[in-house]
C-alpha cells in the first residue's frame, strides 16, 4: 500500500502539489488525468522520489521513504517501476541488452537468467524477434514496448507509466495500450497511469484521480467520473466544455466589454454565427433588459458553456428573494427569448437564496 500524507511540491514560480492526501492499495489500476501543469507527472516523480516533496510524506508498506536518503533508495525503487514517456533506452545496446542491464547490475542476476527472462517477456510484449536489434531501428511504439519490459525485469511491485502514449503516432497508441492491458489483467501489480486517453483510463481502471488545483480534485470508479462527476471542474473537463464566466455585481457593469467578451468565446470556439446571435441576444434580453432593472443591488453570474455534442448552454444565476424572471419579463422580451432557446427554465434555491435560469440555446 501507498499512503500519500499532506505532500507538497513547490518550485520557484508554482507549486504543482499542495497538501495531497490518498491512500493506493495494493492490486489498484489507477488512471491520473486532468488539464496539462496540474501536477500529474510531478505526483508519479514523487512517488518514486525522482522529485524530492518539498513537505509531507509518503508511505510504502508503512515505510517512510521521504525520509530515506539518496543511497537507500535502490530497494524502494525496485519495488517501484517507472515507464517514461520518451522510452530513456540505451542507444548503444541491443534491446535484450537494455532490459538485461538492471537486473544484472541492481539485482545481482546472473547473465544466463536475465537473458532468459528478458527473452520471456520480449514474447509477452510482442517483440522477441526484436532481440538484437538497436533502439534506433524500432518505431516508438515498439521502443515503448521495450521500456515496459525493461521495468517489468525488476519485477517490481508497483509500475508508474508517465503519459505512456504521449510521445507515440497515433497508429502505435493502441499496441502500447494492448501490453498495458494486459498487465491490469495479472492482478497482481499495482499500476498507476498518467493519461490523457480518457476512453482507455474508463476501460482499463478501477480507479480515476482527477487532478486539478494543487492535488487529486475528484477520487473516484471509472463509471462515477466520466459517467456523473460531482465536481465542477471534473464535469467540464470530461465534457470538453469550454467556458466563460462573467460576474455582474452593479448597474454601472460594462456591458460593452461583456458583449465583446462573449462574441470572442464565440469565434473562439468556432460557435456558428447563428448561434452567436441567439447567445448574445439571450444575454442581452435577460440581463441588460430585464435583471438590471429588476435586482437593486445585482449579483448576477453568468457561465456559458459549449462543447461540440452538447451545444451552447448558458447558466444565469442571481442572488437575492425569489424571483421568476421569465414570468416579469416584458413579453417581447420573452419572446425573443424563447426564439432563441431550445430550453429554457427557472428555479430557486431557498436555502442560499439563488435564482437559477437554464438556457438550452436553440442549435
Amino acid at each position: 500500500m501507498i499512503k500519500i500524507r499532506n505532500l507538497v511540491k513547490e518550485y520557484a514560480n508554482v507549486t504543482p502539489l499542495n497538501d495531497v492526501n490518498v491512500d493506493i492499495n495494493d492490486g489498484e489500476i489507477i488512471s491520473v488525468i486532468g488539464p496539462s501543469g496540474t501536477g500529474k507527472s510531478t505526483l508519479l516523480r514523487c512517488l518514486n522520489l525522482l522529485e524530492r516533496p518539498t513537505g509531507g510524506k509518503i508511505y510504502l508498506d508503512d515505510l517512510e521513504i521521504t525520509s530515506l536518503k539518496e543511497k537507500d533508495l535502490g530497494k524502494v525503487r525496485q519495488k517501484m517501476g517507472m515507464v517514461f514517456q520518451n522510452f530513456n533506452l540505451f542507444g548503444h545496446l541491443t534491446v535484450i541488452e537494455n532490459i538485461m542491464l538492471a537486473p544484472m547490475d541492481l539485482l545481482g542476476v546472473s547473465k544466463h537468467d536475465a537473458y532468459e527472462n528478458g527473452m520471456k517477456l520480449l514474447k509477452t510484449v510482442g517483440l522477441a524477434e526484436k532481440a538484437l536489434n538497436y533502439p534506433d531501428e524500432l518505431s516508438g511504439g515498439q521502443k515503448q514496448r521495450i521500456a515496459i519490459a525493461r521495468t517489468l525485469a525488476m519485477n517490481p511491485d508497483i509500475i508508474l507509466f508517465d503519459e505512456p502514449t504521449s510521445a507515440l503516432d497515433p497508429t502505435m497508441v493502441g499496441e502500447v495500450q494492448a501490453v498495458i492491458r494486459e498487465l491490469a489483467k495479472s492482478k497482481d501489480k499495482t499500476l498507476i497511469i498518467v493519461t490523457h486517453e480518457m476512453n482507455f483510463a474508463k476501460a482499463i481502471s478501477t480507479r480515476v484521480f482527477y487532478m486539478d488545483e494543487g492535488g487529486i480534485y475528484e477520487d473516484g470508479t471509472p463509471e462515477q467520473i466520466f459517467n456523473e462527476p460531482k465536481r465542477e471542474r471534473t464535469r467540464r473537463f470530461i465534457k470538453r466544455l469550454k467556458v466563460l464566466e462573467l460576474n455582474i455585481l452593479n448597474k454601472n457593469y460594462d456591458f460593452i466589454k461583456c458583449g465583446s467578451d462573449i462574441e470572442q468565446y464565440c469565434v473562439k470556439n468556432q460557435i456558428s454565427s447563428l448561434e452567436s446571435r441567439r447567445v448574445m441576444l439571450a444575454f442581452e434580453e435577460l440581463v441588460q433588459q430585464n435583471l438590471i432593472n429588476y435586482l437593486e443591488e445585482p449579483q448576477i453570474d453568468i457561465v456559458i458553456e459549449y462543447a461540440e455534442q452538447q451545444g451552447v448552454i448558458m447558466n444565469v444565476n442571481y442572488a437575492g428573494a425569489e424571483l421568476n424572471i421569465l414570468e416579469q419579463a416584458d413579453e417581447l422580451s420573452l419572446n425573443m427569448l424563447k426564439s432563441a432557446s431550445e430550453e429554457l427554465r427557472w428555479s430557486y434555491e431557498a436555502y442560499d437564496n439563488i435564482n437559477k435560469i437554464y438556457i438550452k440555446i436553440k442549435a
